[in-house]
């Protein structure tokens, strides 16, 4: 089997940061090798090397056995390199097929955009990744822009493709499709580096697997045949990692959120939430499950004041349906987003900044129309270190960071406002275990503190883990609500496609 990759002695500094050390990694053809690490391992970074976005400090590049050097994304993808970023690179007034056509000589200046929709439909249908031709990128899930990503490496006919993060955005039918994508890919002779926090799935899929830890190989290109997910974030953290948090006995107090017969439409238009009502109670987690697309994103949007509804959505007895924001966030409303870059915080500001979009307005921060920095600045120090954020300073931008300490700049803001509510968004999509392991500790801290918590999540396992209620939502409406000792897997499966029922 011969090598399309080799990266020998990589190295890549940034002010302040050793991202990558001496790095060693060989890709087979035909291969699915696996690289691992924990949030802010540099895996993303090596990656953006190979892919042409960044250029190394020292070390090299052979792409089929031949030294390369990359200047730009356009030198990498002529030697047959696409990737997958999970920060999509979509420009969202542009249609699925514009963005997959961008960059390209062929269509030229005359664009038959009919014909070249045909083209990405027959793609979709190859490979099993489905969305609107002709739907703008705005209008997506954030699933479906995933799918976009891959459809644009695939339509440039890539051999190695580099995926980061492919699956933190797919439901679990949609990861199954896309292991079998993968597969056949590389039965034809594609190779695939693999960058995956779900390691159930590096296990199923991956030939061979790499690990960085601090941006330094701790175990190079071993066979992933036999490796257990335990032995796996053991390699990746350097430690034991508990894949099961405790969650202790308690009785939930008054409600806290009560929502009642909500309707809403999504950003195409079309009716999203048709008529749904839940409670949430002080001191309980009530998890919704569903497959992506039928409401939760809308259902946190309009509780968050995000979107508008109809129907009455109640925070504390107080009423803030079609208000703004700014309602919901007196009202002790907290929020994690499903998109961490573009809705959760503001890229090319300072963590510093990030921390204190909610608290900048009072003291000890804010002080009339002023902001007192140095405050802001020491109390983004202190979340920093509270929340194991790893950047440089806290003057770093947040786009600087990895996704993993993004989330975690999220979190330090809205949980240390002491919310009374806490609409978590896929709050671990995409981390690495030992984040998934610290993310759903702070939860269940804050569910031990009283607050009502909304977690929405396609991770069953961690809303069987961590709620106290399982709702399960199919089509904008709420099919049955089951406390998490009753819930049974196969049943909330044909919930989640509005086979079956149960009473609330």
């Amino acid at each position: 089997m011969t090598n399309a990759v080799e990266m020998q002695n990589v190295t890549v500094r940034f002010p302040g940061v050793l991202a990558n050390d001496q790095v060693n990694l060989t890709l087979k053809q035909g291969e699915i090798h696996a690289l691992l690490g924990e949030n802010g391992a540099g895996k993303s970074t090596l990656m953006n090397v190979l892919a042409g976005l960044y250029k190394q400090s020292s070390g090299t590049l052979k792409v089929h056995g031949q030294p390369v050097s990359f200047n730009s994304p356009k030198d990498a993808i002529a030697q047959g390199i696409g990737m997958i970023h999970q920060h999509f690179m979509l420009v969202p007034t542009q249609t699925v097929t514009e963005n997959i056509l961008l960059g390209l000589d062929d269509p030229g200046f005359a664009l038959n955009l009919p014909r070249y929709d045909q083209k990405v439909l027959d793609l979709q249908a190859q490979f099993g990744l489905h969305v609107d031709p002709a739907a703008k990128i705005w209008q997506l899930s954030v699933g479906e822009q995933q799918r976009v990503e891959i459809l644009k490496v695939l339509y440039r006919g890539a051999d190695i493709l580099i995926m980061d993060e492919p699956t933190a955005v797919l439901a679990p039918q949609e990861i199954d499709e896309l292991m079998n994508t993968m597969r056949s890919m590389v039965a034809l002779g594609k190779s695939i580096i693999f960058i995956s926090h779900k390691l159930h799935e590096v296990t199923a899929v991956a030939d061979k697997v790499t690990v960085l830890r601090k941006g330094v190989v701790t175990a190079e290109g071993i066979s992933a045949k036999g490796l257990t997910p335990a032995k796996l974030a053991q390699l990746m953290v350097g430690r034991e990692v508990v894949f099961s948090v405790k969650k202790k006995a308690q009785e939930p107090g008054d409600v806290v959120l009560s929502v009642n017969d909500i309707h809403a439409e999504n950003n195409k238009g079309v009716p999203a939430l048709r008529g749904l009502s839940l409670d949430v109670r002080s001191g309980e987690i009530l998890g919704i499950a569903g497959v992506t697309g039928n409401g939760q994103s809308e259902l946190a949007e309009v509780i968050t004041g995000l979107r508008s509804c109809t129907g009455r959505v109640i925070i504390n007895d107080e009423e803030i349906a079609n208000r703004p924001p700014i309602r919901a966030i007196e009202s002790g409303v907290g929020h994690i987003p499903e998109d961490r870059s573009k809705v959760g915080t503001a890229p090319n500001l300072s963590i510093t900044r990030n921390t204190i979009m909610k608290s900048y307005r009072h003291e000890p921060i804010g002080n009339g129309w002023t902001i007192n920095f140095v405050k802001a600045r020491q109390e983004a120090r202190q979340l920093k270190d509270k929340y194991a954020i790893l950047a440089p300073s806290v003057k770093t931008p947040a786009r600087n960071l990895s996704g993993g300490n993004l989330q975690k700049v999220i979190l330090a803001r809205e949980i240390s406002t002491r919310p009374k509510l806490l609409v978590a968004m896929q709050p671990t999509r995409g981390l690495d275990v030992g984040a998934i392991e610290a993310v759903q500790t702070l939860l269940l801290e804050q569910r031990e503190a009283g607050a009502a918590i909304l977690l929405i999540s396609e991770e069953l396992e961690e809303l069987l883990s961590l709620s106290d209620r399982i709702a399960v939502i199919s089509h904008g409406k709420i099919m049955g609500v089951m406390p998490v000792e009753e819930a049974d897997v196969n049943k909330i499966g044909l919930m989640m496609v509005g086979s079956e029922t149960v009473n609330n």
